[in-house]
């Protein structure tokens, strides 16, 4: 989730009818073959990405910094890699954050993607409470819909939400409120920098499968979530990088120059209804890359046909 996480993790009475239904989902054996999503962004530049299913955010809104914008220069592709370049000078009018969404048709399954983090900004002084993400997630129609689902990296590594700690988050997310907020879901946080240069490419799986998510960060389990947390309806793949609204460096005289911070995405990774360790994601990733594949969309689109937003 894209706002600042509540430490709220008990079950509630709000929780879905049927949200079970959604256990049934991946298997590990099929007799069908799987349906591979993957984008190694080798693209000659952003609007041919554009093309391929996935959607620059320019909708104002959760989550940020009230009145920063959304802007979709803020998407790039430098060197075959999908970059998300955020700038804040500390108020709303004065920031910019990025997000890109890919169709929202992912369930159970395999997910998974390789970024570079970021721990100091590209130009401007350090500090800043900035996040970034990769995440999927389904609309959230009213406060506490029972129906929304969301799966959730996040990196803070200037702190933020009441703690300076350098830390990442993975959540299962049950349902929210927004204001005030309320929020139930399951979480785990890693005390450890990123974004460190030389060291800033990190590996991140979700496993969703038989009312379990799996949380793997570089080849390694941190945790495991399951109960009325798990996904029920289809989401989206997204990336964002955004400011928290808690806790940004003071403007500057005279404005001063922004802070300005980049994320980069080397590849993404789905499988529908199959589980792979990571090491097994690894591996499918670099065989399509001997092989000169640099893009699979197998997923189907749900049915009926979700409209796909990039708004959240």
């Amino acid at each position: 989730m894209k706002t600042q996480l509540s430490t709220v993790t008990a079950l509630t009475a709000l929780a879905v009818s049927g949200a079970l239904l959604a256990t049934a989902g991946a298997h590990a054996a099929s007799s069908s073959p799987p349906q591979y999503f993957f984008d190694d962004f080798k693209y000659p530049d952003i609007a041919a990405m554009f093309k391929q299913g996935w959607s620059p955010r320019s909708a104002a809104g959760h989550p940020g910094i009230p009145g920063a914008r959304w802007a979709p220069e803020g998407l790039s592709v430098v060197d075959g890699k999908l970059r998300l370049r955020g700038a804040t000078d500390g108020t709303g009018p004065g920031t910019t954050q990025a997000q890109v969404c890919h169709q929202r048709k992912y369930l159970a399954g395999t997910y998974a993607a390789r970024i570079r983090f970021s721990d100091t900004p590209i130009s401007g002084a350090d500090g800043d409470p900035v996040i970034q993400t990769f995440y999927a997630v389904s609309p959230l129609k009213h406060d506490f819909d029972p129906e929304f689902s969301e799966l959730d990296w996040e990196y803070l590594p200037n702190g933020g939400w009441g703690s300076d700690k350098t830390r990442i988050y993975g959540i299962t997310w049950q349902t929210v409120r927004l204001d005030p907020w309320l929020a139930f879901n399951q979480q785990h946080e890693e005390f450890t920098a990123l974004g460190a240069p030389g060291h800033d490419w990190h590996t991140l799986v979700m496993q969703v499968a038989d009312g379990r998510t799996h949380w793997y960060l570089d080849g390694r389990k941190i945790d495991q979530h399951g109960g009325r947390n798990y996904p029920v309806v289809p989401m989206s793949i997204n990336f964002n990088l955004w400011f928290s609204p808690e806790g940004p460096l003071p403007q500057g005289p005279a404005g001063g120059p922004p802070r300005v911070y980049e994320q980069d995405v080397d590849w993404v990774f789905h499988v529908k209804d199959t589980v792979l360790s990571p090491a097994q994601v690894e591996q499918q990733v670099a065989r399509w890359r001997q092989r000169g594949i640099a893009r699979l969309d197998e997923v189907p689109a749900a049915q009926p046909a979700l409209e796909s937003r990039c708004d959240f």
